[in-house]
């Protein structure tokens, strides 16, 4: 990867435990070249996720005033051309806000503002961290904006760790530009095959808002949404099989590593361990309780398929990407629920045509009688017969919520606005992730 360019990104976040990893990652990775960090509202409010990127660039200077010997560790801290910083949007499209404060906390790094308060950054460090970062009065929109027309077309990747509200709002006030030159998206989101981790069925980034992911990749109206040929998703079924097991973290990053009741303290360790030990104590905690000893790398994967797969200039013939070995996408075709009582954020999947239902041609009994009998990834009581599709015409179709037409794709009298979206379905390995996380965030090699 050395012999490449380094890869524009523009990080659209919520800063959030596991974004904090990525962003940390994404200041360690010399393949990367980041020109602007985005802050929304998500796992916890605007405000206190954008106090958030201080506190991460201020545990890595700290850091590099420790340890000078490990300035080369990371790459886009202090770059000649600092990244800007922008606020972004407090709240979705429409409807309520919700947080993920029941996990991240209050302050979004699991109330380290509170059990930590060394940790908190003073109004005079701002000024020490001029060169590492811009600030903005303009709008996140406006800085987007004026990125993606100042560099190259198609060579900016942007990277998505939350709700897709301010991508949502740069596509409506410019879509052409962002069919013309945005390089690749990137995104973090959505339940296809498992469970959601908000609700029974949705994911937390499209449980936020809903409106904005159906509005970008499952449009009313054809044509105006994301261009989906680069576009790739990552649900979880890809990315919470990639783990940071705690065990593993004491064992080769911090011995001393707990919980909130024996929390950490600087002395004998390095001030960017301290950090992350402070952050993740309480995650832990929320992890064991839900039965598993480690953290879910969520948006890590997403920044590493960021910075294994940069944005192309040539497509397959089937029309999928080219990732970089080891990687592989499928498309996946569903809609987004806005407003279920008990299903928003969901992604309902149809799996009527679905390419892991039958193969063409075959024998639906036969094949049938096959899965069932092997019980293939099914329980007992589960069935997986995939019914024949019936068609439907519909009269009188009710406006939604919106004031748009249900949730109707082509104006025909057919219901549906089920797309074709490229999702991440293979990585090379959650041991190759975590070596690399390890080597370039603690400096270890294992």
């Amino acid at each position: 990867m050395s012999s490449r360019q380094r890869i524009p990104v523009i990080i659209d976040t919520d800063p959030g435990v596991d974004d904090a990893l990525a962003i940390l990652l994404a200041l360690a990775s010399p393949e990367l070249e980041i020109l602007a960090i985005i802050v929304t509202f998500g796992n916890t409010e605007a405000h206190a996720a954008y106090a958030n990127i201080y506190k991460l660039y201020q545990a890595v200077a700290r850091h590099i005033a420790a340890h000078p010997e490990d300035r080369g560790r990371f790459p886009n801290f202090a770059p000649g051309i600092p990244p800007i910083l922008a606020l972004g949007p407090h709240g979705p499209l429409q409807g309520d806000r919700h947080f993920a404060q029941y996990f991240h906390g209050r302050d979004g790094l699991s109330n380290i503002t509170q059990r930590h308060p060394e940790l908190s950054v003073s109004p005079g460090t701002h000024d020490q961290l001029a060169s590492s970062f811009v600030t903005t009065a303009k709008s996140a929109v406006e800085v987007a904006l004026s990125l993606l027309e100042s560099r190259p077309a198609r060579s900016i990747t942007y990277l998505v760790f939350g709700p897709l509200t301010n991508l949502a709002m740069l596509n409506r006030q410019h879509h052409e530009t962002i069919r013309a030159r945005i390089g690749r998206i990137i995104m973090m989101g959505g339940a296809l095959d498992v469970p959601g981790n908000t609700t029974p069925m949705a994911e937390f980034n499209f449980f936020a808002d809903p409106f904005a992911a159906k509005e970008l990749l499952c449009p009313v109206q054809a044509g105006s949404g994301l261009p989906l040929e680069r576009f790739l998703l990552l649900t979880l079924d890809i990315t919470t099989p990639h783990e940071l097991p705690f065990p593993y973290y004491i064992r080769h990053i911090d011995p001393t590593f707990h919980s909130t009741r024996n929390p950490s303290i600087q002395s004998g360790k390095t001030p960017f361990t301290h950090f992350t030990s402070s952050v993740l104590e309480s995650a832990r905690e929320i992890m064991v309780s839900f039965g598993k000893d480690a953290l879910e790398m969520h948006d890590v994967v997403a920044l590493w398929c960021a910075i294994e797969n940069p944005p192309e200039t040539i497509v397959n013939r089937n029309g999928l990407p080219t990732l970089s070995p080891g990687w592989a996408v499928a498309r996946r075709k569903f809609d987004i629920e806005r407003t279920g009582e008990i299903t928003r954020g969901m992604l309902v999947v149809d799996r009527r045509t679905d390419q892991t239902a039958y193969a063409p041609g075959s024998n639906r009994c036969e094949v049938q009688a096959l899965i069932e009998q092997s019980h293939q990834l099914h329980g007992l009581l589960e069935s997986t017969a995939v019914p024949a599709l019936v068609e439907m015409e519909s009269e009188g179709v009710r406006k939604g919520p919106d004031e748009w037409l249900g949730h109707l794709t082509v104006h025909d009298g057919s219901l549906g606005g089920s797309m074709d979206v490229v999702c991440v379905v293979d990585t090379p390995g959650k041991d190759v992730l975590l070596q690399m996380l390890t080597q370039r965030l603690w400096g270890i090699s294992i």
